[in-house]
């Protein structure tokens, strides 16, 4: 049995949920304690020096009889009212780790004019490690990513994310799709932030797993699969244990002489790259898969190029919705 953190959203407003087996156990209240994110539970073992595994089991023990439960598959489904599942957490940063699989490396030197450079990388003592984006950016299960308008070669990228908790210590993992413009990143390397941060970049979800349940260097299978108007179209799978660095390795480069805010979320790289002719259409549909996380599943909208004009006449941030945090 693995016991996985969701959050589900509803007239209500934000849940929060235990997930064991086929149904979802309500944990907003514990002890009369309202919960409305996976970091209030962390915090609150943490301060009471337990574990969180700990924390939850005995509370259900004290609680079972008032929770009110649902059937998981009733939330994991588009927005058509009632609860569905939401975003599983809101990063306050999300960063992402690059050239970690052989695969990726071969991809990314095949895209760019700069040759050598993520061969250097993948053997260098020093992990690729870049800013990926905000909880404002950031989607959950069954939302929409983006692809930017003035990218021709998009893809999805599949990656099993960690979340920081006190103490820059691993607190849980969850599922990530770090949707990428291979052919901005590949036309200079130094494109890279504007080839990774948008609209709708990154998806998170559809649930935490703990350490304890999973341990800190995960061996997980990820498989990542693309349907175009109801057809499957691409579909490939790798494994956690292909990483060549390890999950510790890329915490501590990410939080050398840099403070992190509980609930960062990183992302640790792809083992899983489309042929060099595929590219994320509007309407696609994106399914990764991480074992014992779940299936976190988006549907791929194109956004449209925005002039300056534009900008400046919603705002600085009129013209970007909030996909997923809340």
């Amino acid at each position: 049995m693995t016991m996985r953190i969701v959050r589900c959203k509803s007239g209500r407003g934000l849940r929060l949920g235990l997930w064991i087996e086929d149904e979802v156990i309500d944990l907003t209240y514990l002890n009369k304690i309202p919960f409305n994110s996976f970091t209030d539970l962390v915090v609150h073992a943490y301060r009471k020096e337990i574990s969180l595994e700990d924390f939850v089991m005995e509370a259900l023990r004290r609680n079972s009889k008032d929770l009110a439960r649902l059937p998981y598959r009733e939330l994991d489904k588009p927005d058509k009212g009632g609860e569905r599942l939401a975003i599983p957490i809101d990063p306050p940063e999300i960063w992402g780790c690059g050239v970690t699989y052989k695969r990726s490396r071969t991809a990314r030197e095949f895209e760019t004019g700069t040759k050598g450079i993520y061969d250097l990388v993948y053997d260098a003592p020093r992990p690729e490690i870049f800013f990926k984006g905000t909880a404002g950016r950031c989607v959950g299960p069954n939302d929409d990513i983006c692809v930017r308008g003035d990218s021709n070669w998009s893809v999805p990228e599949a990656e099993l994310a960690f979340i920081l908790g006190p103490d820059n210590s691993i607190i849980g993992f969850t599922a990530g799709n770090d949707v990428s413009a291979r052919d901005i990143e590949g036309e200079n390397p130094l494109y890279l932030p504007q080839a990774k941060i948008f609209e709708g970049c990154c998806a998170l979800g559809p649930s935490i797993v703990t350490v304890e349940e999973v341990g800190s260097e995960p061996k997980l299978e990820i498989e990542c699969q693309v349907f175009r108007s109801g057809k499957s179209i691409f579909r490939d799978c790798t494994n956690t244990s292909e990483m060549k660095r390890s999950i510790e390795e890329l915490k501590s480069y990410l939080c050398r002489y840099n403070p992190m805010p509980v609930g960062t979320t990183c992302l640790t790289g792809t083992g899983i790259v489309p042929p060099n002719e595929f590219s994320l259409r509007d309407g696609d549909i994106v399914e990764i898969r991480i074992e014992r996380i779940g299936t976190l599943r988006n549907r791929v909208r194109r956004l449209e190029t925005y002039s300056w004009s534009k900008l400046n006449s919603h705002g600085s941030r009129g013209f970007v919705p909030s996909l997923g945090g809340f």
